[in-house]
């Protein structure tokens, strides 16, 4: 039986009001969209408006300025009055909650549609596996992908909202700061493969420990259809812990020797990347990866497993791997002007997991430079772990002895407390009260061939720094 595949301009309201179980006020049943937007400052004429209310906003405010930028119909809140200008040729549809309609809708969309779907999730590393194995995917296939951060219980239905009849690909990443966020969004994307790349110290907030996280991402294996392939990091005995009762069997990546695909021979060279052979059954590969970090081997493996579960040809996987070239905010390196040093921006986000892996890759450059800058943003949301977390923040750039260690945010008192604690001498720290007062302690020490490592959580705005260098 052929696949109906629902297409934007073509779908009318009474198929899109079936899956959202919502109930049409006004206008026509036979009436079609162009697209979906939640957005007034990006809704085009002929798209239908969505009004999410979040925890800051309410979408429901911005009702008549989408009727004003041209929206062809509106979903809303079930008790939301509608305003005057609202005119009689717009199509109303009431839901009882926006938000659980958008995730519904999506779920129903991506059923529809013939294309596989890859779903990753993990304490860190969500971004770059995903963007490694778009990479490996497109050699062959049209594949969709998530932006940036879309990667909650909004940003990913709007992703898959953009799924197209000639997708024949879709790669994931879903993200969480509570339990039920990961179960959720699994049921919506129906993965055909499921990833978990690992389990660290992140989102604590929401959680008790490190065994809450665990079991939160977890819920993926839970929601994951018997027909789906399961991919996990071997490497990760935590994980591989708390996945064990499920019994589910699985590809694992990693360096141990019992992994499916693993790494061998591995050589780092420092801000010119990594090389190593990947091993999978009786085939090898020579990857060289262009981005610096052996954490982000593991990230490699990932998606080289993703590709092995799709069927991939291996020349794609070696290819996709080698011409990756980095993301933006995640241990990106670029030259300082001045002297040929290096800036190392990892600022789209930071938790203890990350930060030890990108200190860890600083140490690794340490060689090729002549002083070590390093700016550190607190980290956010980790709840009773904030003061110690910080504190250990401050050990761990204590033993890579940067000339100058700049700290900035609410916890800074931590992590200067935790670099002294070990040994650090006081004279090389540095408390900031703002970004701009960071841009002058640093202006004067990046002439030269210096190292200035930036990194910090979204809040922060530690790319502000980055855009001045």
């Amino acid at each position: 039986m052929q696949i109906k595949v629902t297409v934007w301009g073509h779908i009318t309201a009474e198929e899109l009001i079936k899956p959202m179980l919502g109930s049409l006020v006004q206008g026509s049943l036979l009436s079609k969209f162009s697209g979906l937007s939640i957005d007034t400052r990006k809704i085009r004429s002929g798209e239908l408006f969505l009004a999410i209310k979040g925890e800051h906003f309410d979408g429901h405010s911005f009702v008549s300025k989408a009727l004003e930028q041209g929206a062809k119909g509106l979903i809303v809140h079930h008790n939301f009055i509608l305003p005057d200008t609202c005119g009689r040729d717009v199509v109303i549809i009431k839901v009882n909650d926006t938000l659980k309609a958008l995730g519904d809708l999506a779920g129903w969309w991506r059923r529809q549609c013939p294309a596989k779907v890859v779903s990753i999730t993990g304490s860190s590393g969500k971004t770059t596996t995903k963007e490694m194995t778009a990479s490996i995917l497109g050699i062959g296939s049209n594949t969709l992908k998530n932006r940036g951060n879309f990667n909650n219980l909004i940003g990913l239905p709007l992703t898959l909202l953009n799924l197209r009849r000639d997708h024949e690909k879709a790669v994931l990443e879903l993200g969480m700061n509570q339990a039920g966020e990961i179960s959720r969004l699994t049921r919506i994307s129906n993965p055909d493969i499921g990833v978990i790349i690992n389990i660290g110290k992140a989102h604590l907030a929401g959680f008790k420990d490190i065994d809450d996280v665990a079991r939160a991402k977890i819920e993926l294996i839970e929601n994951l259809s018997e027909k789906s392939q399961l991919i996990l990091n071997g490497d990760d005995h935590l994980l591989m812990k708390t996945a064990a009762p499920f019994n589910r069997q699985a590809i694992t990546f990693g360096l141990g020797e019992e992994n499916a695909v693993r790494a061998e021979e591995i050589q780092d060279l420092g801000s010119k990347g990594i090389a190593f052979k990947l091993v999978y059954k009786q085939s090898s590969l020579a990857i060289r990866l262009q981005v610096p970090g052996l954490h982000n081997i593991a990230n490699a493996l990932a998606a080289a497993a993703i590709a092995i579960c799709l069927d991939e040809p291996l020349r794609h996987i070696e290819s996709g791997l080698n011409q990756f070239r980095g993301i933006k905010g995640r241990l990106f390196i670029s030259i300082l002007p001045g002297g040929g040093g290096l800036l190392v921006d990892d600022t789209y986000n930071s938790n203890p997991s990350s930060l030890k892996a990108a200190l860890e890759t600083v140490k690794s450059l340490m060689n090729e430079v002549t002083e070590v800058i390093v700016v550190l943003g607190e980290m956010m949301e980790l709840g009773n772990e904030a003061i110690p977390a910080h504190q250990e923040a401050g050990r761990l750039v204590a033993e890579l002895m940067p000339d100058l260690f700049i700290v900035f945010g609410e916890h800074a008192p931590d992590m200067l407390k935790g670099a002294i604690k070990a040994g650090m001498s006081e004279k090389n720290i540095k408390e900031a009260a703002s970004l701009e007062e960071i841009i002058e302690m640093v202006k004067e020490k990046i002439m030269g061939k210096n190292l200035l490592f930036v990194k910090g959580s979204r809040l922060m705005a530690m790319e502000k720094l980055i855009s001045f260098f």
